[in-house]
């Protein structure tokens, strides 16, 4: 009796994950019939019963399991009070940012570092240059900058000249602090990452400047005072 009862549970969980599997798949060949060009970097079962978690980047969309309907929004715990799609959409910030790589950001680092941001900065933007012109500022409060570009004018514009030149510069760091005092940088070209800067941005859904990603992958959007900012970011480090 035993037996027969441990092989019928086997059999139970083999059909409970061959239906699941089965349920990825229509909503992965959904996606691919309906949004070719959604590029899905996963698909797995969300906390909702018949509705699947479909991250596409640094965004998260849910979908149901017949592949029929697509849900753009915020699920939330009601009991616990927790925002879950922005818990995934901050991981996938920190995944973006970390897949990009710090090699192609412009760093600004103290002594003893802290905590880390991602900023989002345009060279002719006003907060970004008062950001920047502050900048001993948040390495005093030991926090390292992490520089990525988003010219708002748009590519081939004067502000997306002037990232690539600050960039191809023999020295980025003081190219950049010269630029963003408003001062001539040498016109330059090389191989450079403006681009995927703005296509991150994109994926971010960044619409002004400056734009913070915290390296837990909160986004905090325009300026903010270096004591301020580390204020938050202590709190981020404590919250639960």
């Amino acid at each position: 009796m035993k037996k027969i009862i441990t092989l019928a549970a086997v059999s139970l969980l083999s059909l409970t994950f061959s239906a699941a599997h089965a349920d990825e798949n229509t909503v992965k060949e959904s996606i691919a019939k309906h949004i070719p060009t959604m590029k899905v970097d996963a698909i797995k079962p969300s906390e909702v019963k018949g509705l699947y978690e479909v991250s596409v980047g640094s965004n998260v969309f849910y979908v149901s399991d017949d592949g029929k309907y697509l849900l753009e929004g915020h699920l939330i715990d009601i009991a616990a009070r927790k925002d879950l799609t922005e818990g995934r959409a901050n991981d996938a910030h920190v995944n973006a940012i970390n897949k990009l790589g710090v090699d192609k950001m412009i760093v600004f680092k103290p002594k003893t570092s802290k905590y880390t941001v991602s900023i989002f900065t345009d060279i002719d933007c006003g907060y970004c240059r008062k950001l920047h012109s502050e900048i001993d500022s948040y390495l005093a409060e030991g926090i390292t900058v992490q520089y990525l570009f988003f010219p708002r004018s748009g590519k081939n514009t004067e502000s997306y000249k002037k990232a690539i030149s600050v960039w191809c510069a023999d020295d980025r760091k003081a190219a950049l602090t010269a630029a963003k005092k408003g001062e001539a940088v040498k016109e330059k070209t090389c191989d450079n990452p403006v681009d995927e800067h703005m296509k991150l941005a994109a994926e971010f859904e960044v619409n002004g400047t400056p734009t913070i990603v915290s390296e837990k992958g909160q986004v905090y959007p325009g300026y903010l005072p270096a004591k301020q900012l580390a204020e938050m970011l202590k709190g981020e480090n404590t919250a639960k």
